[in-house]
């Protein structure tokens, strides 16, 4: 189930703290100046066994004062109609403000739930300050300090109890593939649509942000079936980059959360970008299964090992997750895109794969007497018995003796061990250890 938060609010209110607190590392780049949050921060949040996206809609130094306000109400609208809910942040030592007047007028008319914080309240003093917040109008209020944490927990119960359920794995047993096309405007995520449906079913043209909403297409050709989710998401009317990030970003997360397999689109001339990465990351915490197409490979002038070369330089922007599938292709040409969809539903296929007992113990544990694990304080670590479990990720659990002894380094070992032999390719494998 895809949900998301948008954390919106003045500048230096503690936005990025409190994005922080809420996926519980230290991700955003706080400081004391105003404006320092100027890329899309975003990541999922846990709490109660319930994930959620959370955004930081920070993200630009203002000109002039004007201008600064004029972005702000621009971020608040994106939030309003993109994010299933909206955490409004002021801060108690400056009490209420006439922007924060101003944004909470935008917000009141929003049927979106809006949970107003007022942050830096960790004291009496301040406690009794709060109560003026309460003059915005809003029912859902929240004193809380980003920098120490408390309080925190109870805007989590809140937005968790608002949280519709998710489906369970049974529901989505006889579904067909939803692969999503996500990647930076312009890159040829629509062009790459119409390619393989062959029509003109989205709108193509060289300035980014002409496909206003998500487009669900259902494939069924040449004995193929599946969903295609077109990202692009963007209104054409905002030309202001920083806002179409913003669209773009939202729109991406959300296909993520509804897909199965990622098909992170990348221009052949640009390279992969920084918001790629993270995107990447993100799916790859998600566990989706993920593709990486770089697009207008037609265009870039060829050597011998070109395609090789490009490979080896993405692979390493990507690490650790490198067992990811790369399809050169171009979506104008229609050249490899077929081939991108037939890898596409083996990553699906491999996604769903349960590998029985059995042989998941006849293979590991040869892996495992090949290669002990380190001996930690003098303990000999066994690992005895393995197992999958139930999940939509492949996860595995390995029984043994010692489960807090065993290092990052032995688990990758088990974790290529599996990829080698299993072949996970373009999917994201989980490794617990348990106590035996």
């Amino acid at each position: 189930m895809s949900f998301t938060v948008a954390i919106t609010g003045r500048p230096n209110v503690g936005k990025s703290t409190l994005f922080n607190r809420l996926l519980e590392q230290r991700k955003a780049i706080v400081d004391n100046i105003s404006g320092v949050t100027r890329d899309r921060q975003y990541g999922v949040a846990d709490w109660n066994g319930k994930t959620f996206n959370v955004i930081d809609t920070g993200g630009f130094v203002p000109d002039s004062e004007d201008v600064f306000e004029k972005e702000i109400r621009k971020q608040v609208r994106i939030a309003i109609d993109e994010a299933n809910a909206v955490i409004f942040m002021t801060d108690v030592a400056s009490g209420i403000t006439t922007l924060d007047e101003s944004m909470s007028e935008l917000l009141r008319r929003s049927t979106k739930p809006v949970f107003l914080v007022v942050n830096k309240v960790d004291n009496n003093d301040r406690q009794l300050d709060a109560t003026e917040f309460y003059s915005l109008g809003f029912e859902n209020i929240f004193f809380l300090s980003s920098m120490t944490g408390s309080g925190t927990g109870e805007l989590l119960d809140a937005i968790a109890e608002i949280m519709p359920e998710e489906k369970t794995e049974e529901d989505s047993e006889n579904a067909i593939p939803k692969f999503a096309i996500i990647g930076q405007p312009n890159v040829g995520k629509s062009s790459l649509l119409n390619a393989l449906v062959g029509a003109e079913r989205t709108i193509v043209s060289d300035i980014a942000g002409t496909t206003r909403d998500t487009i669900h297409t259902h494939y069924n050709l040449f004995q193929k079936d599946f969903v295609l989710i077109d990202t692009a998401g963007l209104r054409k009317k905002n030309k202001e980059k920083d806002n179409l990030e913003f669209y773009s970003v939202i729109r991406a997360i959300r296909a993520m959360d509804e897909a199965d397999v990622c098909l992170l689109l990348i221009d052949a001339e640009k390279g992969i970008s920084a918001q790629d990465v993270s995107i990447f990351s993100l799916a790859a915490r998600k566990g989706k299964g993920i593709i990486l197409l770089v697009n207008k490979w037609d265009l870039l002038e060829k050597a011998t090992n070109t395609s090789k070369d490009y490979e080896k330089k993405l692979k390493e922007k990507i690490a650790p997750f490198t067992d990811v599938p790369v399809v050169f292709i171009s979506a104008k040409e229609k050249t490899r895109i077929f081939k991108a969809m037939e890898i596409a539903l083996q990553v699906y296929d491999s996604r769903k794969r349960h590998i029985s007992t059995s042989k998941l113990n006849d293979v590991m544990l040869k892996a495992v007497e090949a290669y002990h694990a380190p001996v930690v304080r003098g303990h000999t670590v066994k690992i005895k018995y393995i197992t999958q479990l139930p999940t939509a990720v492949p996860s595995f659990a390995f029984f043994t003796n010692y489960p807090d002894d065993i290092k990052t380094p032995y688990k990758n070992y088990l974790e290529n061990q599996l990829r080698l032999s299993f072949d996970f390719k373009g999917v994201p494998v989980r490794i617990f250890f348990r106590k035996k």
